[in-house]
């Protein structure tokens, strides 16, 4: 019979990890049920496209947790386990191996999926998407040795970190973006062609404001990509990075609100008080931005199942961390805090060295900060996300200046 007394956990990633971990160390003995439907134990995304797939890292650092301690800390993991319905009047959860699960608070953590080309040649061989361990794992071993042509379809954050892992091993690698500017939907133009400088000086080939057509190949593999207008690239392999869609159907299905992703409040709870949703697919209100906010970045799906898991024991949460990424490419790193969606078309002020690639960008919107990103500036990251969370009106020229504290703003 099913134990209607524990948690159930969908999606063993960094979300569903991080979810039952919390639970135990809050204190709850009961039943928790992890269910992932790939054969790996939860493990981490970033490095599949820099560390990892430059073999750099081996592979016991990418995942979460040691492989025995699910058992040590009485977490059930069913991994290879595809979870078919929920029907939440019941607190039921069923799977593709014909089990039933009870119970007592449910976590959907389902994650996303890459966006898929719809063009002739999209199913050729030889066509590959990044989202996975197996994925990094089939790409890492037809780029390790170098030589290869890579054609990337898209200039977005996996596109330029592959580019970047590629060409420093010894690829010769081409993007191809229909935007004039690389990243500039998350950054803004100016700061998208830093990224861009940074790629042209390390020899990967910038094709921009280009429409891709097709993939062409032979005997049912790629090898080149045809654009608008007949010209032809030819390609060893083709990386797809055109964005990726949030895994809904489950909660869609269970009659759960959905709207670019599962809708939540800030405790993360969705129209079911007994389900929460956390990570890539969880769209929540954020109490510091007032908006609703969906981040597909590993801090999101680290502490928002921290969050989710408090959440589902009862005890009053507010997710309000402020969203951060980062990224490393070739010798440029940064990380970024803040709200994208308030950045748009926002004021940039910058501080540092921007010619040296190593500087400060905010992003102003009503004398307030509302994003900040670091370039080969460290330790800065809490006080940027300070400014940030503060929300008091800044001097612009204090904000420039270097020699002013940023705990000061």
């Amino acid at each position: 019979m099913p134990n209607f007394e524990g948690f159930v956990i969908i999606g063993a990633g960094l979300a569903g990890a991080s979810a039952a971990r919390t639970l135990r160390e809050e204190g709850f003995a009961g039943p928790v049920r992890l269910i992932g439907a790939e054969a790996h134990r939860p493990y981490l995304r970033p490095p599949l496209s820099k560390e990892y797939l430059s073999g750099s890292a081996d592979r016991d650092t990418v995942f979460v947790d040691p492989e025995d301690w699910y058992a040590q800390n009485g977490i059930e993991l069913s991994l290879e386990t595809t979870v078919t319905r929920i029907e939440p009047r019941a607190h039921l959860v069923h799977t593709d191996h014909d089990e039933s699960f009870g119970y007592r608070g449910l976590l959907l953590a389902t994650g996303s999926s890459p966006r898929r080309l719809s063009i002739p040649g999209a199913e050729f061989d030889g066509v590959h998407y990044l989202r996975t361990l197996d994925d990094s794992d089939l790409l890492r071993s037809q780029l390790s040795a170098g030589g290869k042509r890579v054609v990337l379809i898209g200039s977005g954050w996996i596109g330029m970190e592959v580019a970047a892992t590629a060409r420093t091993l010894g690829n010769d690698v081409t993007i191809l973006e229909r935007d004039p500017i690389p990243l500039a939907n998350a950054l803004g133009d100016e700061l998208g062609q830093v990224f861009a400088v940074l790629h042209s000086q390390n020899g990967v080939v910038l094709r921009m404001s280009v429409v891709v057509d097709s993939i062409v190949g032979a005997a049912g593999r790629a090898t080149g990509v045809r654009l608008e207008g007949g010209e032809v690239l030819a390609a060893d392999l083709v990386l797809v990075g055109v964005g990726a869609t949030p895994n809904i159907e489950l909660a869609h299905a269970a009659g759960l609100l959905t709207d670019n992703g599962i809708l939540v409040d800030a405790s993360l709870r969705t129209s079911d008080p007994a389900i929460c949703a956390a990570g890539d697919v969880a769209n929540a209100y954020h109490p510091v931005a007032k908006l609703r906010l969906r981040s597909e970045h590993w801090a999101n799906a680290l502490n928002g199942g921290k969050a989710a898991a408090r959440s589902l024991l009862g005890q009053p949460t507010s997710y309000d961390d402020i969203p951060y990424f980062y990224t490393d490419q070739f010798d440029m790193g940064m990380e970024y805090s803040g709200f994208a969606p308030l950045a748009r078309g926002a004021d940039v002020v910058y501080r540092g060295d921007r010619a040296g690639r190593e500087f400060i960008a905010f992003w102003v919107r009503d004398a307030r900060v509302v994003a900040g990103m670091n370039v080969n500036v460290w330790d800065v990251n809490e006080a940027v996300q300070g400014i940030i969370r503060r929300g008091n009106p800044v001097d612009l020229l204090r904000l420039a200046d270097s020699t002013v504290p940023l705990d000061s703003l």
